[in-house]
């Protein structure tokens, strides 16, 4: 399945933090691969896996205190790997701990939120795991002789009081002596967060633990993840065929590119009309796929189907089981059909993105996560497919799969276009979904996107879209009462759509999009504004 060669990488174990999936994507920043893998996960393991060179790891925060009776631990083979490792929180504690250091309640010295590391001159050596300050002082316009004082962001109430053997302390703060620790060997301990954005100098530091420390090369970029990625689908499908499931969106439809390539003809798109789809989603698809890219796609009409299978009900993890199952008949009737001209199907690609593996907790992911909410096309899937599956996105977050499409030609528009979910507009409809529901929220979708476009900011957003909410409001129109819909916007702006914030869209652009939604959309007399960043609530609301 993967490339005889091997690609540098960098291994974060997941011990249950809040910013695991943040601190891969900030070492993907800087291109280098990393791969987030269960706290649990032996370094025997991981060597099976022949793709990977791997230049060290990181241990990331989380929840636990290392003294407590089931407090996840690392494989002590990692520790004696002789790779370098940087322990950020939690991870600093496992250092520690481990090694033969102790950690213990913080008494006093517990921090949470902003607070100041004080590093003196002598914490730039040049042995390895020194350097993770280097080049700090001439940021700061400070000789080498002059002390560091950096804004971190802390998050913890244990703290190490008594060090491991070897190590030494780099830096302390004015509550806790022990802020940043180092062995001569690689081994860096960090009780702040570098990869927050709060922690000023936290890209920094992480390039100085990837560069100067684990001497990576900083080559994974676009060019070389399509080069690797069309020879592991080629290599995985060889001579067989291939059905990509289209979505209308910029992770299939890159998924597809990156197939076509590697195979040829022997891959065949399929897209899906399952009635939830955006005002003239279907033909915009058709457009591109058939007029533009010029890859053969095939547009199957299961509107009834699906519908009907949606009828009365409500839960959303069951629509979105749903739709998963539903679609996955779909390409196995599809299959069987094309089956009769070329010959049988035995692959099926989809566009899952890391996003969606990590929020579904799929085998593959940390031990430690929660699932948030099943992806259609990840825990969706029922048991008895019959297909085997390519996804070849799986391992790379939305600005990544951006950035592949635009080198493969993939016009600006479809590269830039808003995520939307495969169960379409039934998650966005809150409560039972029927065609009149349906038809109510997709005029009401177009008219939010047609706004959001004539203000300019439509690339500045991550996503926004309407949603037709369960509740029902009193309303008066030319004298009269109105008892109608609801509509929900939301807007939110971010990197990864692993955490989001809401847009502050201008009072007048807000008006404008109320004052169209309730005037030109029937069955609605209500509009409003979700303010929710994501944590605590996810961007879409099903």
């Amino acid at each position: 399945m993967y490339s005889t060669e091997r690609r540098q990488a960098i291994i974060v174990l997941d011990f249950g933090s809040q910013y695991s999936r943040l601190i891969t994507r900030r070492v993907r920043e800087s291109h280098v691969y990393s791969e987030l893998v269960p706290a649990n996960t032996t370094l025997a393991e991981l060597q099976q896996k022949p793709y990977l060179d791997i230049k060290g790891f990181i241990l990331s925060g989380g929840p636990s205190s290392v003294y407590d009776d089931d407090a996840p631990i690392c494989d002590p083979a990692i520790l004696q790997s002789g790779l370098p490792i940087l322990g950020i929180c939690y991870g600093m504690h496992i250092l520690a701990n481990q090694l033969g250091g102790h950690v213990a309640p913080a008494q006093g010295r517990r921090e949470y939120g902003p607070a100041t590391i004080d590093v003196p001159p002598n914490a730039g050596d040049d042995e390895q795991a020194f350097r993770i300050f280097a080049g700090l002082a001439e940021q700061f316009g400070a000789s080498k002789q002059d002390s560091l004082h950096l804004p971190v962001w802390m998050s913890h109430g244990d703290s190490v009081d008594q060090l491991p053997a070897g190590f030494r302390v780099l830096a302390c703060t004015e509550s806790n002596p022990v802020a940043v620790i180092a062995h001569p060997q690689g081994l860096i301990g960090l009780q702040f967060h570098p990869e927050v954005t709060h922690t000023k100098q936290g890209k920094e530091l992480i390039n100085n633990f990837l560069f100067r420390i684990c001497a990576c090369a900083g080559d994974w970029t676009s060019g070389s993840v399509i080069e690797e990625t069309v020879e592991q689908i080629r290599s995985r499908i060889g001579s067989e065929r291939v059905l990509c499931a289209l979505s209308g969106g910029v992770d299939s439809a890159v998924a597809a590119l990156l197939i076509h390539r590697a195979v040829g003809d022997q891959l065949t798109c399929v897209f899906v009309d399952t009635g939830c789809l955006r005002a003239g989603e279907r033909e915009q698809v058709v457009e591109t796929f058939s007029g533009h890219l010029h890859i053969p796609l095939v547009v199957v009409d299961a509107k009834r189907r699906f519908l009907a299978r949606l009828a009365d009900v409500v839960d959303p993890e069951q629509k979105r089981k749903i739709i998963g199952e539903e679609f996955i008949r779909v390409f196995e009737e599809e299959a069987e059909r094309l089956a009769e001209q070329k010959g049988p199907i035995a692959f099926l690609a989809q566009g899952t993105l890391y996003p969606d593996v990590i929020e579904s907790t799929s085998h593959d992911t940390a031990s430690t996560a929660k699932r948030i909410k099943t992806h259609h096309n990840v825990g969706g899937l029922p048991e008895d497919i019959k297909f085997k599956l390519v996804e070849p996105l799986r391992t790379l977050f939305k600005d990544e799969v951006r950035e592949i499409g635009q080198a493969l030609g993939l016009p600006e528009e479809w590269v830039w276009r808003h995520p939307f979910p495969g169960p379409g507009l039934a998650i966005r409809v809150i409560g039972p979904v029927d065609e009149g529901r349906l038809d109510v929220l997709r005029a009401a979708d177009k008219v939010v996107i047609e706004e959001i476009r004539k203000a300019g900011i439509y690339r500045e957003l991550g996503q926004a879209f309407a949603v037709l909410t369960p509740i029902q409001s009193v309303g008066v129109m030319g004298d009269g009462r109105t008892y109608a819909n609801v509509v929900a916007v939301r807007a939110v702006t971010t990197g990864d759509f692993m955490t989001a914030d809401w847009a502050r869209l201008s009072p007048d652009l807000l008006a404008r999009i109320s004052h169209r939604l309730v005037n030109e959309v029937p069955g609605v007399n209500r509009v409003v504004y979700d303010i929710t960043s994501k944590p605590p609530a996810t961007i879409e609301w099903e």
